[in-house]
């Protein structure tokens, strides 16, 4: 696909690096899962060559499909994001490493498909009903219930809200004091739009797309 050589996306990668850094982050602190919705498997090996080891999908069938083109690559750490359907755990716990858990029962079943699975906990900080996440209040009970199912639970994730950057702020500083609270190091949290805020709030895990592969394709379905 045009546009997806690995030098383009490593000259983005720099751009998204220098504007961490401009955000007083540590680039090396950070991980940068790269998004590939919507894109083909050259997306995915663009990433690679440039050292970005963590891909992330939310479509299940579009991740076991470019899991499986790719041939089971072992160096692709593949993190599927969003609310993951139970019936479809089984296929995607073939490849999956680290998962974006909102409701008990999908635990469940990524328990019984993936015994000892990483997860995040999705939080709802902005409150808008479109966007999945757990409510603040109760994560807590969620965490424990996720590794009471011997889930390996790393952290905490949300999405910023629709709107300028800045309204991520008040979100991502709640997120960030949550998972202090309840010990947990990952705070997934920073997108290509907000992710300077995400940063200057502690983020230790960013979630870029646009930013390194441009805007995504239009009228392509790659769930075939």
């Amino acid at each position: 696909m045009a546009g997806l050589s690995a030098e383009t996306v490593g000259e983005r990668l720099g751009v998204i690096r220098e504007r961490v850094e401009k955000a007083g982050g540590d680039p090396r602190d950070l991980t940068i899962v790269a998004v590939t919705k919507d894109f083909e498997p050259d997306a995915v090996e663009a990433a690679i060559a440039n050292g970005l080891a963590d891909v992330g999908e939310n479509r299940a069938d579009q991740l076991v499909a470019k899991a499986t083109a790719l041939g089971g690559d072992k160096e692709i750490c593949w993190h599927y994001l969003g609310r993951v359907q139970r019936n479809k755990v089984a296929a995607l716990a073939l490849h999956v490493a680290l998962w974006q858990v909102d409701r008990l029962a999908a635990g469940g079943e990524i328990a019984k498909r993936a015994p000892g699975a990483a997860v995040l906990v999705q939080v709802n900080v902005s409150g808008e009903p479109q966007k999945h996440g757990a409510r603040a209040a109760d994560v807590p009970a969620l965490v424990e219930a996720f590794a009471g199912l011997g889930l390996d639970v790393r952290g905490l994730m949300a999405v910023g809200p629709t709107g300028p950057p800045e309204a991520a702020r008040p979100g991502f500083r709640a997120l960030v004091q949550l998972a202090d609270r309840l010990a947990l190091p990952v705070r997934s949290m920073g997108m290509t739009d907000d992710l300077e805020v995400a940063v200057e709030e502690g983020s230790t895990m960013l979630r870029i797309g646009r930013g390194l592969f441009g805007p995504r394709p239009e009228g392509r379905d790659l769930r075939r």
